[in-house]
């Protein structure tokens, strides 16, 4: 049956029919909609969860392909790092089912907070990596990706990039077939890291990456494509890019494409590099096809000019796309690729729109009565993962600080420790508390470090599509479980000060900050109101204009997208607007009032 995919759908799909039993991930943007797919379509034998965090959910992952299961972890390419800890001991202790580290990259970065490429850690866990270029490829490789797993006893990583999982297209579905027995888990001391186990394994895994490169030279996914002098060498996305720049002059190249840049294919690129004068290469992100040829020339002692990243020929940030390679060839070789895309006529404008909380986000309401509280005092804000990093923007400016998830937990002590004169906050989301917050406030209580915790609880992990977490009672199938609370959790840990409330009420919001600012130790606020986008408001609100005295002080104080500014009035916006009253209670003469229904029908 043909079906139009999204290509991470279509990565779920491949996953299913390839037989995985055993599906855990953490979401994370672009990555999210495997797991999600696989629970929507999931034949009844599967196991689907969300985990905690991404390393819980690799090592759940590896706990079953321990039995002889298929098992799938998802995450994007920072959650790797989270995941990295148990990634590299695993590729020691191996595996007996197939086990695939489902990893989205994001160039640009369009939702990340940085630009790092999967593929390295293929070669720094050395683990192989497949790399698809379009989502048709990937509904094929991944069942390609399980075999190799199972064949050489290894996980391995599965790293597409941005356009390869968003991409929409029609794909042939074929029917899941039935599910294979196992043998399940055997007890053997193999399972059991020890020093001695890992030095005669990491003999092993040498030995395994030359047969790996052989194996993958004669891979059908590995090819050369043409007869031109000029080559190209690519991968992943880029390859779909190089495809469509050439388009009408495929006869002056010869294209290597490359679909597992780790063990990297040596006898392949030896007879591109033969059969070309000049190589250039296109990847996104880094120059890891074009290092790979450069190791591969002086290995070999091959003579031949290779562009890239290395030479500045290739941008070394970003994204790439089939007119930025047409305009780089052209530039390069004197050809006529393309017309440039800033002399297409009548092209059409854009306005940059900067991402804000939506409007009645409770998190505008939690930041601005610290903000108020503190007015005056010293104090640092120190913010996390997820869509209240959207407070360092103007009016709010109330993060300053946002490294990596759980992070502004632990960047609050380090500042208290150095300069103690401050009050120091710590911003964090219920879904990143339980993911990788709970030990930063562990270190806290431990080492008497002096700060305020403030934990965002909007009843969701908003940022990447409102999947459920510990907190909110119900797991990713659907089932009623266990509802960690948050209050108990900091209670368990040693806290003594602990204050639960709405944001909304904004009087007692601002009194409860500045009553916990006059007090030591580690303190909590618990912010409580539902994420507006899982919890709509049918009531709005609107403007008495014979009240407003057009000061502006809700649109210069608050940011809200719903309020704006016109003939000396205030005006709301009944299609943003979800009633939150925030407004109303930074306005000066409360000329803002629920709307009532005659109002909203106009």
């Amino acid at each position: 049956m043909t079906e139009l995919l999204m290509g991470n759908e279509a990565i779920a799909l491949g996953a299913i029919k390839a037989g995985v039993r055993v599906v855990s991930g953490y979401p994370g943007t672009p990555s999210t909609e495997v797991l999600e797919t696989i629970a929507r379509r999931n034949p009844g034998n599967i196991y689907v969860e969300w985990s905690v965090n991404e390393k819980a959910g690799l090592e759940v992952a590896a706990g079953a392909a321990y039995t002889g299961v298929r098992s799938l972890v998802t995450m994007k390419q920072v959650g790797l790092n989270v995941a990295s800890d148990p990634l590299m001991s695993l590729n020691y202790i191996g595996i007996k089912g197939g086990m695939v580290v489902f990893v989205a990259d994001d160039p640009g970065p369009i939702s990340s907070q940085t630009e790092q490429d999967t593929r390295h850690f293929g070669k720094f866990a050395k683990i192989p990596v497949f790399d698809p270029s379009s989502p048709e490829e990937a509904y094929e490789m991944i069942g390609e990706a399980f075999e190799y797993s199972e064949k050489y006893g290894t996980p391995v990583l599965f790293r597409a990039t941005t356009r390869v999982c968003h991409a929409c297209v029609s794909i042939e579905v074929s029917e899941v077939p039935e599910p294979k027995p196992v043998e399940g888990f055997i007890k053997d001391n193999k399972w059991v890291i020890f020093p001695r186990l890992s030095y005669q394994n990491k003999i092993k895994i040498e030995a395994r990456e030359g047969l790996l490169s052989e194996d993958f030279s004669g891979y059908q996914r590995n090819e050369l494509i043409g007869t031109g002098r000029i080559g190209i060498a690519c991968g992943g996305i880029s390859y779909a890019y190089v495809a469509e720049a050439l388009e009408g002059h495929e006869d002056i190249f010869t294209v290597m494409k490359i679909a597992t840049p780790f063990p990297f294919p040596e006898r392949l690129a030896a007879r591109f590099i033969h059969q070309v004068d000049q190589i250039i290469a296109f990847e996104e992100l880094d120059s890891v096809i074009e290092d790979a040829l450069i190791y591969i020339c002086g290995k070999n002692k091959l003579t031949i000019d290779i562009l890239g990243k290395r030479t500045s020929t290739v941008p070394n940030a970003g994204e790439l796309s089939s007119m930025i390679i047409a305009e780089i060839l052209d530039k390069t070789f004197g050809f006529q690729l393309s017309v440039p895309y800033s002399q297409y006529p009548d092209r059409p404008l854009t306005m940059v729109r900067p991402p804000v909380l939506c409007a009645g986000c409770p998190h505008r309401a939690s930041f601005y009565a610290v903000k108020q509280a503190m007015k005056g005092g010293k104090a640092v804000f120190c913010g996390d993962i997820g869509c209240y990093t959207l407070g360092n923007a103007a009016p709010l400016d109330m993060v300053d600080t946002c490294l990596c998830m759980g992070a502004g937990i632990t960047i609050a002590q380090g500042l208290w420790h150095a300069e103690k004169d401050s009050v120091n906050f710590a911003f964090v989301g219920d879904s990143t508390f339980f993911a990788s917050g709970i030990t930063g406030v562990i270190n806290a209580v431990y080492n008497q470090t002096d700060m305020i915790l403030i934990v965002l609880d909007n009843a969701t992990t908003a940022m990447t599509g409102h999947q459920p977490h510990p907190g909110i009672g119900k797991t990713m199938m659907g089932e009623i479980s266990q509802k960690i609370g948050i209050r108990a959790i900091l209670e368990a840990i040693g806290l003594s000060y602990i204050k639960e409330l709405d944001p909304l009420d904004l009087k007692k919001s601002i009194e409860t900050v500045r009553e916990a600012a006059l007090l030591g130790g580690v303190r909590a606020i618990i912010y409580k109101s539902p994420c507006v986008a899982i919890m709509k408001n049918e009531k709005h609100k609107s403007v008495n204009k014979d009240k407003c005295i057009g000061c502006k002080k809700c649109m210069k104080e608050l940011g809200c997208p719903a309020i704006s500014f016109h003939a000396g009035k205030a005006e709301i916006e009944r299609g943003l607007c979800n009633g939150c009253g925030l407004c109303n209670q930074v306005c000066p003469t409360a000329c803002i009032t629920d709307a009532d229904s005659t109002e909203v029908a106009k």
